[in-house]
């Protein structure tokens, strides 16, 4: 029995997990409920064989989950894309006994459609980063708020440059917004100074995290590569070795352009929907940078330019070059 080489499908949820156990012939062993515990799991399983190659949906907790079943159980679990998975059932309706017996099929004929399980320490620098993100999109919104407060009510800011040393002086010593706009505004500046020092907190705590780690040095001696940028391409992309080409490496942060051909017409359809939208817009952010800042990527952005290319297309194409020069440039560095 142990050295019977068993197929496992886990559909996760919070407090359960549906295993399906499949041999190499594709008869279903068992397909039972099972408590969310690794041990219990693995005790259900080990029952049809010891030699396992499991594979679960990537959704939140599942890695921690599937990194359990690795390190303790000393299983082989791969991580399935959840869309991808959908798209291969046959059938429409949806069920637990259902679902982990597809992962499990998948698994036995080698047609999962992985996703990389990224370590420990990866998924903790994630979690730092996206938090970040969150606080930056709770920062712009309490900015907005305030904009919208002083045009509702008519009021023209003086000519400086918005949310500058002088331009938050005049925020919020001025009298020509009406009593209650002047209380919620004092209420807008508290908030906005709150995420303000958030934000420091955050990214003091992740130059910690980060301090040793020969990726994000590599990254910050890259030009109009910042901290925050070197830190979010470190935690989504973890491994860059992990693609087979620059190209690969483009689609997976949506920078590559969609096919919407037919036919005899030719055409794109934008930037694939895939991919962290946070990432893609950090990339984008640096787009901007390197085509006013470094000659090479200026050059390209110019020649775009001189075709008829609006803005956003010409910084999508040098996001786009410059994460496949990235992936060359990144080959000889060591990560985790």
């Amino acid at each position: 029995m142990s050295k019977v080489t068993v197929f496992v499908g886990l559909d996760y949820h919070q407090d359960s997990v549906q295993v399906c156990v499949m041999d190499r012939e594709g008869s279903v062993l068992a397909n039972r409920r099972c408590p969310n515990c690794w041990s219990t799991i693995r005790s259900v399983v080990h029952r049809h064989g010891r030699q396992v190659r499991a594979a679960i949906e990537a959704c939140s907790g599942a890695a921690e989950l599937a990194e359990e079943l690795v390190s303790r159980a000393g299983w082989s679990v791969d991580l399935a894309h959840p869309g991808y998975v959908a798209r291969m059932k046959q059938s429409p309706d949806k069920t637990d006994f259902a679902d982990a017996r597809v992962l499990a099929d998948l698994e036995r004929v080698g047609y999962l459609p992985q996703v990389w399980l990224a370590p420990f320490v990866i998924r903790e620098l994630r979690r730092l980063v996206r938090f970040r993100q969150q606080l930056a999109g709770q920062r712009r919104n309490c900015k907005l708020r305030i904009r919208a407060l002083l045009r509702d009510g008519r009021v023209k800011p003086p000519g400086v440059r918005a949310w500058t040393v002088a331009w938050m002086k005049w925020l919020q010593t001025t009298r020509e917004v009406s009593e209650q706009t002047r209380w919620i505004l004092d209420r807008q500046l508290v908030q906005l100074a709150y995420y303000s020092g958030e934000i420091k907190a955050v990214e003091k705590r992740l130059d910690e995290l980060v301090a040793d780690d020969p990726v994000v040095e590599k990254l910050l001696s890259l030009a109009g590569v910042g901290p925050v940028t070197a830190v979010t391409l470190r935690a989504e992309i973890g491994r860059f070795d992990r693609f087979r080409d620059g190209k690969q490496m483009a689609r997976f942060c949506g920078l590559s352009p969609r096919n919407a051909s037919s036919g005899q017409r030719q055409a794109d359809a934008g930037l694939i929907k895939a991919g962290n939208p946070e990432l893609r817009a950090v990339l984008i952010e640096l787009a901007h940078r390197l085509a006013r800042c470094d000659l090479r990527w200026a050059s390209l952005a110019g020649r775009l330019r001189a075709n008829g290319k609006p803005g956003s297309v010409v910084a999508a194409a040098v996001a786009n070059r410059w994460v496949r020069w990235l992936h060359h440039q990144m080959q000889t560095v060591q990560a985790a």
